[in-house]
Order: structure tokens, then sequence, then C-alpha cells
């Protein structure tokens, strides 16, 4: 079974979990998400991991097509994108603005407690190549760490200080239009 159908079942990326998640963070950020088209994208914004050999590569990179290729079907161009541009990456890449989806996506990060995610990202093996990536996609502000937990928290502090800029739609300085990688071997792609 590959990485993102593992993260999409029981990572973190959840079905039956990190939805709800995104939920509260959107509450938390805009008011409770009366609108029933919102728990469809909380519910489809990640679907598209389902089949990836990655998370943050190039395969993974693409996974909000899917999603945002069903609210499209279900609800129009503004719901595509909406979904679509949950990925600040992508967003930045395709020069686009994020949408409050991919703020309330990365507050669900911070509102997920260590004892839940830790192990569920160690169950599907995502926590490799998120730990092994961090650094290098926050400029830093991540640190390579040995404890897990450790890492965590930093990453933790690092999403929720992009929120507390980002919330209102302040344009994103901290994202690049294209991810850095490091293989297996440490080399830099």
């Amino acid at each position: 079974m590959r990485i993102g159908t593992k993260s999409v079942l029981f990572g973190a990326h959840c079905f039956i979990l990190h939805p709800f998640f995104v939920a509260a963070a959107w509450r938390k950020l805009y008011g409770f998400p009366f609108d029933p088209r919102l728990w469809c994208a909380f519910f489809l914004h990640d679907i598209g991991y389902l089949g990836k050999p990655n998370m943050d590569g190039e395969e993974g990179e693409q996974h909000p097509r899917t999603g945002a290729k069903i609210m499209k079907f279900l609800f129009g161009q503004e719901w595509h994108d909406f979904t679509l541009y949950h990925s600040r990456f992508l967003a930045k890449k395709e020069g686009k603005q994020f949408s409050r989806l991919c703020v309330a996506d990365k507050l669900a990060i911070v509102l997920t407690p260590a004892w839940l995610y830790l192990p569920m990202v160690r169950a599907t093996g995502e926590i490799k190549e998120y730990m092994k990536d961090a650094a290098i996609n926050s400029n830093g502000q991540i640190p390579v760490q040995d404890s897990q937990a450790e890492w965590y928290a930093n990453v933790q502090r690092y999403v929720n200080g992009w929120v507390t800029i980002h919330k209102d739609g302040a344009e994103d300085t901290w994202t690049t239009a294209t991810r850095n990688r490091v293989d297996d071997s440490g080399v830099w792609k």
C-alpha cells in the first residue's frame, strides 16, 4: 500500500479524524462552518493522496487536484479553487492566493495533539519524509531534530506563526514556488 493511501486511511490525513480538526480550526478562525460545502471541502481536500507514492514529492504535491475536481463538479469553479489552493505550495507555484481552507488546514496541525499525530505518522512512515524535508522547506525555522516529539512541537510553532500572519489573507512570503527536496542519499533535488 502506498504512503498516500496509508495517510488517508490512518495517518496525518486520516479521513475520519483530520476533517474534524480542520473544522475545529475553521471555527476558531472564522466561526462555525454552517455551509455544507465547507464540510464537503473538509472531507475531500486531501482525498488525492490516495495512491500517491510520496507526500511532498512531485506526485504528492498534486494531491489537491482530485478533491478540487470533485468540488467543481458539485459546486462550481469557486469551490474548485477554494479546495485546490488549500496547498500553499501549489497556490504559490500557480501564482494564486492560498484559500482560507489552507489556513484552517494548517491550524489543524496545531490543534492535533502529539499523542495522536505522532503514532499515526509513525505507523504510515510519513514522519520520515516530513522530518527529512522540514528544515529545508521552512527556511531553517524548523531545525533538524533527533526527537520526533521535539520536531512536531517545532512544526506546530512554525505553522501557528504562519497561520497568525496569514489568517486574513496576507501575502505569503514564507512559501517558495518550488519545494526543495533531499533524496534518500542526501542529494538535493
